[in-house]
């Protein structure tokens, strides 16, 4: 294990041995801004991960991780920590779904390296896969190796109706046990006016869906992106750790990611989160940051 301070190993065997009743992350483990002292991606990834319990590997939906990489982040990372890898694009966007057995079985041979580390791989479709490509998302989930842990997060319209058509589709990722990704960008759209640069990248790239807050699994997958407007974070904030705390109270393991635009507050988010939540479930380990104020009570 790399070096760490009497604090961090204390976070570390809190961890360890507590149950795991929810996974905590972010969208990356590496922000220039969050470590000034890290001079790279791998130097940062064990303070993240001896803060975090999970975070979106969203590297792997432009290009698969190299096996010493893996090896290597297997190596840095606490036994609880999941690593939560999104399909290639090559597959979702690309290929559509169709003709890619070989890129799937390429990707999940590789990144199977981390074994018990890796957590919900998922599979985020392009905004033109609507109600007609039903059945070719059937046959994509049915040929899937059953040992590991699915979701899906469409962004069609089709699929956020509430009726027949996004039944189905429900239905069809509970028959396989595949959870739905819920991405609430709420309040981003909400503070669409005037944006900054950051915002208004986030605006275009971002998905202005509904929040359909629903599980098809054991195992509720939600990504959150939360405005710099703080006031607006914070309502945001609070609707899901009341969520949260529901699910865990009734036996489910939620997997949440924290966003912002440019990802810089993320950390401070997603700890107000976990500061909010161990009022309601005491058993919750707080997150913890490296190289911050720890006797901050609350961010706002």
């Amino acid at each position: 294990m790399p070096h760490f301070t009497d604090a961090e190993l204390l976070i570390y065997w809190v961890f360890r041995f507590m149950s795991q009743k929810i996974y905590l992350g972010l969208a990356q483990w590496h922000h220039r801004k969050w470590y000034p002292n890290s001079a790279s991606s791998s130097q940062s990834l064990p303070r993240y991960s001896h803060s975090f319990s999970s975070v979106e590997g969203n590297s792997s939906f432009y290009a698969l991780p190299s096996e010493n990489n893996l090896r290597l982040w297997d190596e840095i990372t606490p036994d609880h920590f999941k690593f939560c890898f999104k399909f290639p694009k090559e597959i979702s966007h690309k290929q559509s779904l169709t003709y890619c057995s070989r890129q799937v079985s390429e990707f999940l041979n590789r990144i199977c390296v981390l074994s018990e580390k890796l957590g919900i791989i998922w599979l985020q479709l392009d905004p033109g896969f609507g109600a007609s490509n039903l059945s070719l998302l059937n046959h994509f989930l049915q040929q899937l190796p059953t040992e590991f842990s699915y979701a899906v997060e469409v962004r069609n319209l089709d699929f956020f109706r509430k009726d027949e058509i996004e039944k189905q589709f429900n239905q069809l990722l509970f028959s396989y046990n595949i959870n739905r990704v819920i991405f609430d960008t709420r309040s981003l759209f909400a503070n669409a006016a005037n944006p900054d640069r950051a915002t208004l990248q986030a605006l275009k790239a971002k998905p202005k869906v509904p929040t359909h807050v629903l599980h098809t699994s054991d195992q509720p997958f939600v990504r959150i992106i939360v405005p710099m407007n703080r006031e607006l974070a914070q309502k945001q904030i609070e609707q899901w750790v009341a969520k949260a705390a529901v699910w865990i109270e009734g036996g489910l393991t939620p997997y949440m990611f924290f966003h912002t635009p440019d990802n810089v507050l993320a950390p401070e988010f997603a700890r107000y989160f976990s500061q909010l939540l161990a009022l309601k479930c005491p058993e919750i380990a707080l997150i913890q940051l490296w190289d911050r104020d720890q006797k901050q009570a609350v961010l706002f």
